[in-house]
């Protein structure tokens, strides 16, 4: 027990010296955008959220205007609290989703669930687009929470609301709206049509309250792809990012598309095979949002610990290990931070590989993470495995 106690607290240690490091880079900069915005939208001269950019830099409010009602207590509070209250919150929906994913195979392996349990988490929080959602401040955690809720407790058990968090996480951050094209592959009517009818029911209300707010954003601000960055910077780890780095500048946005029809076909052709496998379509649609959305940033690709996990479940649960080295790799390279290397020049070699080690990743898991009921791969009915 002592042994136990002193290493999960020796992980602890490295796992918040980890955190730190990474706090003293993003000094919680996409709270400060949001609260910036937040701020001068309801207690400054009358202005509209998009009008807002942070000093410095051509970043503002990216997000729905229902986002924006639903961050609408940063008005009335200091901004300290307002850290406080998204790290805290990220910490925990990472130790709820780490419980929904891992936990099962630490029930079905019989080890000590509070000790495997700690140690999980730890590992998730480390992972790099975990720790960045807490040093910048972001929301992916908690979405990715609102989806994985919906489709592990609500659509695996039959439950009438399900499809609702897929709806709100979707009028929050429209990416998420990817799950709602799953629900449809799959033939799920009923929880796509309560998916979209919240997601546009919300956004109807946000519209009624934020008329001009509405109108610009969905005429203006959401085409302005300069309010989010630069397309090519090395942090955009999506398909569009990975084409925007290489010289093809003319062809560039074709090329993109093709890409993105054929990312959607494969994906759809995987998930419709296997429909019963809810962990798998949740796992695969995460990766598919990484590959297909225009801007992915690093800290976006917490959509992928699902597929990660899955394949480290199926290597250690069955005769294949093949799964358990993918997502083991996965894992290491996506938390050692060696992408940056090619963030500046001069460059090291092999840039195509290493500046986009999560796209190839990435479409790794979306080929070969276990879905269904191949021999070699395990079926997941609620918290059992069957082989």
């Amino acid at each position: 027990m002592k042994r136990k106690i002193g290493l999960v607290t020796a992980l602890a240690l490295i796992t918040l010296f980890i955190v730190y490091l990474a706090e003293t880079r993003n000094e919680y900069f996409d709270s400060k955008v949001y609260y910036g915005a937040i701020q001068y939208w309801f207690r400054g001269d009358g202005g509209m959220v998009y009008d807002w950019l942070r000093p410095g830099t051509p970043y503002g409010f990216t997000y729905p205007p229902f986002a924006g009602l639903v961050m609408a207590p940063m008005a009335f509070l200091p901004f300290g609290a307002v850290v406080v209250i998204a790290v805290v919150a990220t910490v925990l929906t990472t130790a709820l989703l780490t419980w929904w994913f891992a936990g099962p195979l630490i029930k079905r392996k019989g080890w000590t669930v509070w000790f495997a349990f700690a140690i999980a988490v730890c590992l998730a929080i480390a992972f790099e687009p975990v720790r960045e959602t807490i040093t910048f401040g972001q929301v992916n955690t908690l979405l990715l929470t609102l989806v994985a809720g919906d489709l592990l407790l609500g659509l695996r058990r039959g439950r009438k609301w399900a499809g609702a968090g897929i709806g709100l996480a979707t009028a929050i951050k429209l990416t998420p709206g990817v799950f709602i094209l799953y629900l449809l592959i799959t033939r799920r009517w009923r929880a796509a049509i309560t998916a979209s009818g919240t997601a546009a029911g919300v956004t109807l209300v946000a519209g009624l309250v934020f008329p001009d707010e509405s109108r610009e954003f969905w005429t203006s601000a959401l085409w302005d792809t300069n309010r989010v960055g630069v397309l090519s910077f090395l942090s955009n780890q999506s398909e569009r990012g990975f084409l925007a780095r290489l010289p093809i500048d003319q062809v560039e946005s074709k090329v993109w598309l093709v890409c993105v029809l054929a990312t959607l076909v494969f994906w759809a052709y995987r998930v419709r095979s296997e429909p019963d496998d809810i962990m798998g379509g949740l796992a695969l649609t995460g990766v598919l949002g990484c590959l297909i959305s225009p801007v992915t940033w690093i800290h976006h690709c917490v959509w992928l610990l699902p597929a990660i996990v899955r394949c480290v479940d199926v290597g250690l649960s069955g005769p294949d290990r093949r799964p358990l080295w993918l997502g083991g790799a996965a894992y290491l390279v996506m938390t050692s931070r060696i992408t940056w290397l090619w963030e500046k020049r001069p460059r090291p070699p092999l840039e195509l590989i290493g500046g986009n080690f999560y796209v190839w990743f990435s479409l790794a898991l979306l080929i070969w993470t276990p879905i269904g009921t191949r021999r070699s791969s395990p079926v997941y009915e609620e918290d059992k495995i069957v082989t």
